[in-house]
């Protein structure tokens, strides 16, 4: 199966999340109406290194696959989530961002309230890849080596001091990337990764840039059956595409700007 593939991204499932994640949340009513959507539809959820280990290798997936993700590691995905998955029986793949999740390698930056590591070994034990986020969640196409090597290897190997088995999996904060960060995610030894382009995936894209879908809190049971099916996509994300080019001409100005005064030095 090489087709189009929906990977859904969630961020927090909470019934009142703060001001900083309140538009990328749902609420967990709206979580077990999705995943009900899901079953109801038959289609089959896969994790990240499921669907990219097949379509490296070309073995066959579900009829109808799709993923769910989650970025960050906010405590609803433990609290709300797990229990709508378990009892559907569903694959998930969560990232977490180390720095923020609660313990003994906390920064203090996580936006509101976020996993603790047992939540995260308990969401492990039952089946969610664990999969990378960066440590401190910064934009890594604007940092420089070292930087984005301590946010990468930092956060592996956090991971696998905490649950035994290091991420194969990871995920852009922000969705942003680069040709320079897509190769370093690789030489850190992920096998794949997750971008945000808000299309959806295909095997073209290559593992270092698979596309996902963002679920928000309006995003309603009709839209959402589209994103399932693919339907009108470009459409429902039309607004955000636009701010996006904008955002990312800015960004280039920058790095210009920081190579420069890099050269200067």
């Amino acid at each position: 199966m090489t087709g189009p593939v929906p990977i859904l991204m969630y961020h927090a499932v909470a019934e009142a999340p703060n001001d900083a994640t309140r538009a990328l949340s749902v609420t967990p009513e709206a979580f077990a109406e999705q995943m009900a959507m899901i079953g109801d539809l038959g289609l089959t959820p896969v994790s990240t290194a499921e669907l990219a280990a097949a379509w490296r290798s070309g073995k066959p997936l579900p009829e109808r696959p799709v993923l769910i993700t989650f970025d960050d590691g906010y405590e609803g995905v433990h609290r709300y989530a797990l229990p709508v998955l378990a009892r559907h029986g569903f694959a998930a793949t969560l990232f977490v961002t180390t720095g923020w999740i609660r313990g003994a390698h906390n920064t203090g930056g996580g936006l509101d309230t976020m996993l603790d590591w047992d939540q995260v070994r308990a969401l492990a034990a039952a089946g969610t890849e664990i999969g990378g986020h960066s440590h401190t969640h910064p934009q890594l196409d604007q940092i420089d080596d070292d930087a984005l090597w301590y946010e990468l290897l930092r956060c592996k190997r956090i991971v696998a001091d905490e649950l035994g088995d290091p991420p194969v999996s990871f995920a852009y904060p922000y969705g942003y990337s680069s040709r320079r960060v897509r190769r370093t995610v690789r030489a850190a030894g992920f096998a794949q990764s997750l971008a945000v382009g808000n299309g959806l995936a295909r095997r073209d894209q290559g593992p270092y840039a698979l596309r996902r879908v963002t679920v928000r809190r309006t995003t309603g049971a009709e839209e959402f059956e589209r994103l399932l099916h693919g339907r009108e996509i470009a459409r429902t994300f039309a607004r955000d595409r636009a701010l996006t080019k904008g955002y990312a001409m800015i960004r280039r100005v920058r790095q210009v700007r920081r190579k420069a005064i890099r050269t200067r030095v």
